[in-house]
């Protein structure tokens, strides 16, 4: 779904109901009437479906935007007893042989649960494992990856939450199950790792925090599955992967602005939006805006507007990243919970570990 900026979230008066997605591989854009986001808002975007959130009453509900077919589930209020719904940070849709769609949402900040549910049930489900300390959720073909933080002498790794299966008659979650180390530099440097959705596979983003500079690597999680640390990529056929909160993969085939084989992400250290070149591993600016202030000028380059939708708190808003501070609903602001908070709490996760990494870094 396409961020227009100036404040035009879905269902603003000024867009006369109709909302603009773009795609990521083919570059073509569309433009389609959606009337019912009058009472309606974005909580993410699953495989092109839209999850969403009902006003009045909480309830989610998937949206095909191009054909108009809707599917609904329990509203956020029935996870109150356990989880907080402001605080949604992935979710994922999986389809039975037998054509039941169940949802699985993780929530919560710190203690992750899942709660899941099958279309049309009137109570979601909750499993009874947590997690902790997770981040860089990623939905792909019916499952849910995450990365999770060992701590320690372990390190990271990568685990899977599988869909819900039959257990007798009652549908459960399967405890989530580590498939992969994450790779770990020889001077043990701290560094975040992120998870993308590349075609049919899932790339590894590896990132270094060192003392003079940031480094970046690329690796296969099938390559990690099998214990293959060292193997990295240096050519990804031509896309450019953005980094964030939510991870894309852009084809610069089809955005000539943007340069193939390179990583895109926030400089936190420089700050600017860098892209990291897989080949050479030259950092350079993603575009000749600089945004140390925050305060980019408008017409802004579709860099932009792509590196917002990593960023569900102004994807989902009318706002463009880093031109003026994130800003809170301005409308039924108090309908919708977890759409405002729920990648604010991430960045707090990500603020915290980089503020705890400055002494090792320093």
């Amino acid at each position: 779904m396409l961020p227009e900026g100036h404040g035009l979230h879905p269902g603003h008066g000024k867009l006369r109901g109709f909302i603009r997605f773009f795609n990521l591989s083919t570059g073509a854009f569309v433009r389609v009437q959606l009337p019912l986001f009058k009472d309606h808002c974005v909580l993410d975007s699953i495989d092109g479906i839209l999850l969403l959130q009902r006003d009045h009453d909480t309830a989610i509900r998937l949206l095909h935007p191009f054909t108009g077919d809707i599917l609904d589930f329990p509203p956020l209020e029935t996870l109150l007893r356990y989880v907080n719904p402001e605080f949604i940070s992935a979710a994922s849709i999986n389809v039975s042989e037998d054509e039941i769609v169940s949802l699985i949402i993780l929530g919560s900040p710190g203690m992750l649960q899942a709660a899941y549910a099958n279309s049309g049930d009137l109570q979601r489900r909750v499993s009874s494992w947590y997690l902790k300390q997770i981040f860089s959720p990623l939905s792909f073909q019916g499952k849910l990856y995450v990365v999770r933080d060992c701590g320690g002498f372990t390190g990271p790794e990568v685990i899977l939450i599988d869909p819900p299966e039959l257990h007798g008659t009652e549908p459960w979650v399967p405890p989530p199950r580590s498939i992969a180390k994450c790779p770990v530099s020889a001077q043990n440097e701290p560094g975040l790792y992120y998870l993308v959705e590349w075609g049919s596979e899932i790339l590894v983003v590896a990132t270094r925090i060192g003392f003079r500079h940031s480094k970046l690597s690329v690796h296969r999680l099938s390559d990690l599955v099998l214990g293959k640390n060292s193997v990295l990529m240096t050519c990804i056929d031509g896309d450019a992967l953005f980094i964030g909160l939510r991870n894309l993969c852009v084809s610069s085939k089809v955005f000539p602005t943007i340069v193939g084989d390179t990583i895109v992400f926030y400089h936190a250290k420089e700050y600017y939006v860098a892209q990291y070149h897989l080949g050479s591993g030259a950092f350079l600016p993603a575009s000749d805006v600089s945004i140390s202030g925050f305060a980019i000028p408008s017409p802004c380059s579709i860099i932009y507007h792509i590196y917002t939708c990593c960023y569900r708190q102004q994807w989902n808003k009318g706002q463009i990243r880093f031109q003026g501070e994130m800003k809170e609903w301005r409308v039924k602001r108090k309908w919708r919970i977890g759409v405002s908070l729920a990648s604010y709490a991430m960045i707090l996760v990500y603020a915290v570990f980089i503020y705890l990494c400055l002494p090792i870094i320093h």
